[in-house]
């Protein structure tokens, strides 16, 4: 058995923000870094699909990703952990989630509801990329209310569609799928490509995972593995992975890990000049916070679905990292062009002398992220955040 490289928190955390935040000259690079970014479709300042590129890549702006999905075709939206925006190179190893998932859709959609499936292809495959309104085919079976996609049988069908690897997201409008056939959506070389064995698939996806985050416990949340092949062969994969050197047993202080060469080879590099960086909720920096608690000191808990009463931080907290320690916490809020402090938290004894400074620098960075022209402060913020944001705004 490989005895584990033993690291202290300190380097773990140099090395992890150096991973995650070392900047990206275009948001290729950071897909290719972070093998996929989680789409949540919630945007008080943004998405977090948002959130994570404009935390990487100078000058990112809100909806730039649109481009580099549906003009460039560089990624897809799919499912990884949870929806994704996925790099189209690791389609074929996610090949297998379409397989599965289809397993889930067979009888009610796929045999109860045949006539469904053959119109909704029909009209996509003659008439071209479709939205759910925009069929000819409408029907609606009421006591389907109150399920996951509701009565709509149309609309059922072309997630069964979706998740079953039959028809992908063309664009979108609004928010919503505009769904068109894989063949139409896929690059040509990569339907070519011959389907992964199983076993082959969950190593790879599993290897995905190390390369996303960098240092992953194999204790970690079912979160964090939400795929269904993940959760079927994770421990066997890593085990593999290991045999081969590809991934590496580490421990820090007591917490047991693995991390690819790729990430250990940062131990070497020195850290990352300060910069205040705001981290979005499901960014892969915080996708862990068991391991986040145990390196940074620092709790997190995304209390969106928190009943108001109690929330301890807000509806929609980011985290606030400063060079290798998460400092802060903050709410933000943009409409109309104001960009709203609704609450803020330091962390204690946590912001050194330059801290304001930087601050200063990324709220202005922020603003033209999410295209604010001026800040507003809402009462009982900290003094110093409101007087830093009344010069800017």
């Amino acid at each position: 058995m490989q005895s584990p490289v033993q690291l202290s928190k300190a380097d773990a955390r140099r090395a992890l923000v150096r991973h995650h935040f070392a900047p990206c000259s275009t948001q290729r690079e950071a897909f290719e870094r972070l093998r996929s970014v989680q789409f949540d479709p919630i945007a008080p300042v943004g998405c977090n699909h948002d959130l994570v590129l404009q935390a990487r890549v100078k000058g990112y702006k809100i909806g730039d990703w649109q481009k580099t999905a549906y003009d460039a075709r560089l990624v897809y939206d799919g499912w990884d952990k949870q929806a994704s925006l996925i790099p189209f190179e690791g389609w074929s190893m996610r090949r297998i989630i379409y397989s599965i998932h289809r397993k889930e859709f067979e009888e009610k959609i796929f045999r109860d509801h045949r006539e469904a499936v053959d119109l909704v292809l029909k009209e996509i495959t003659e008439r071209g990329a479709l939205m759910p309104r925009d069929f000819e085919f409408q029907q609606r079976r009421e006591e389907w209310k109150g399920s996951w996609f509701g009565p709509s049988v149309t609309k059922q069908t072309l997630r069964a569609l979706w998740h079953s690897g039959l028809i992908m997201t063309a664009t979108r409008k609004g928010g919503q799928h505009v769904y068109d056939l894989t063949e139409r959506v896929v690059p040509a070389e990569l339907l070519l490509l011959p389907m992964l064995s199983q076993e082959d698939a969950i190593r790879e996806l599993a290897l995905e995972r190390h390369r996303a985050m960098g240092i992953l416990r194999p204790a970690a949340s079912y979160e964090i593995w939400a795929n269904r092949p993940l959760a079927m062969g994770k421990r066997a994969a890593i085990t593999e992975l290991v045999g081969r050197g590809e991934v590496v047993p580490v421990e820090v202080e007591g917490m047991q890990a693995h991390a690819p060469r790729a990430f250990l080879a940062l131990l070497d590099q020195p850290a990352l000049p300060p910069r205040v960086r705001f981290i979005g909720p499901l960014d892969q920096f915080m996708w862990d916070r068991k391991m986040i608690a145990h390196l940074f000191g620092f709790d997190y808990i995304w209390e969106i679905y928190t009943p108001e009463v109690k929330r301890r931080w807000g509806y929609y907290v980011l985290p606030i990292l400063f060079g290798d320690e998460l400092v802060a916490r903050v709410e933000f809020y943009c409409r109309r062009g104001v960009l709203e402090l609704r609450a803020w938290h330091f962390e204690d004894g946590r912001c050194g002398g330059k801290f304001f400074g930087e601050l200063e620098k990324s709220l202005r960075e922020f603003m033209k992220y999410c295209s604010a022209t001026s800040v507003q402060v809402v009462s009982g913020i900290d003094e110093r955040v409101a007087e830093l944001a009344a010069r800017i705004g």
